[in-house]
């Protein structure tokens, strides 16, 4: 039992391993085959509701506040906590900076459409040769200024937009350096305790998550749009000692929860909040980062990855009951 026991615990550190070679040298790696996100997100999909949903509805060793109708409450928690998390931060941080730039924008336009409207009336009027020279000496010096205003109103922007840039690229890159750290460290919890439990869920569970961290390796670090308005993209840079972190993170959950069972074995119940809580986080990933948005992606490698997946999990279920 022991031996077993340690054989477990040493497939889980492999696993943790395997997280930390990708997150911290999937990008240092040429020419790494990349997998079709597409592929990822149809196994992402396959996975949360034919995999998460039915374990935790199954193992959950009871309701949230004994109604059934709360079954999935911490899968709604995560998915809430990350989203609010996110917005709160993109909302909040240079709030007036914000507006400011907003209202500069539509002031840009408007001084342009001025500009025109007097453009076209003049071109209209020195065609006819209906305009004295005073008039057109106005008309143009009035061009002239508006054309002054608005060049001045650009600069502005561009001062104002750098302000937020520079403020959302340092606000942000705490924000996912803290909410991909917590979902890792949480992820070798849940591992280290699953393949306890349950290790054919629990393999299942480290191929998605695996799955899931080297599309996170293949997208663009650098590159994160928001303000789609305002046309800002964030190029902020993950600092060597961060990404040391985030790469351990997972082998640090594996540490802290088999030291922490040493002293106070995790119940079920604790586990399978945790789970529900991290399905939820699994889910928004899914929605937000995972699945390619408007045009992009493959239809076909999608549906194939579902049917495929699909099949996988039936061809599983029916080994383990023979077993």
């Amino acid at each position: 039992m022991i031996i077993e026991h340690i054989c477990l615990v040493l497939i889980a550190f492999i696993f943790g391993v395997t997280f930390f070679l990708v997150e911290y040298y999937g990008q240092k790696i040429p020419n790494l085959p990349t997998i079709p996100v597409s592929i990822v997100g149809g196994i992402s999909v396959t996975y949360f509701f034919l995999v998460l949903l039915p374990e935790i509805s199954e193992n959950l060793p009871e309701y949230p506040f004994h109604f059934k109708l709360f079954e999935y409450l911490f899968v709604l928690i995560g998915f809430s906590f990350i989203h609010v998390t996110e917005k709160f931060i993109l909302q909040r941080v240079e709030s007036k900076t914000q507006h400011s730039v907003r209202k500069l924008m539509q002031m840009e336009d408007d001084v342009e459409k001025v500009e025109d409207k007097i453009e076209n009336y003049l071109n209209e009027e020195l065609t006819q040769n209906h305009m004295d020279e005073q008039i057109l000496k106005n008309l143009t010096n009035t061009i002239k200024e508006l054309h002054e205003k608005r060049i001045s109103i650009e600069d502005e922007i561009i001062v104002k937009k750098q302000k937020i840039h520079d403020h959302m690229n340092e606000e942000f890159e705490k924000f996912k350096f803290s909410t991909n750290f917590l979902y890792h460290f949480i992820i070798g919890l849940i591992l280290l305790n699953l393949i306890i439990v349950n290790l054919v869920y629990a393999i299942l569970f480290y191929f998605f998550a695996f799955f899931r961290a080297v599309i996170s390796t293949e997208m663009d670090p650098q590159k994160y749009q928001i303000f789609t308005d305002l046309d800002i993209e964030l190029d902020y840079q993950e600092p060597k000692i961060n990404k040391l972190l985030l790469a351990s993170a997972t082998l640090m959950g594996m540490i802290f929860d088999l030291g922490f069972d040493l002293i106070y074995p995790i119940n079920l119940e604790i586990l399978y909040i945790l789970f529900s809580f991290i399905s939820g986080v699994i889910l928004y990933t899914i929605v937000r980062e995972i699945i390619p948005q408007k045009e992009k992606g493959n239809p076909l490698f999608f549906l194939l990855s579902v049917i495929g997946f699909t099949i996988t999990i039936f061809i599983i279920n029916i080994f383990v009951s023979l077993i």
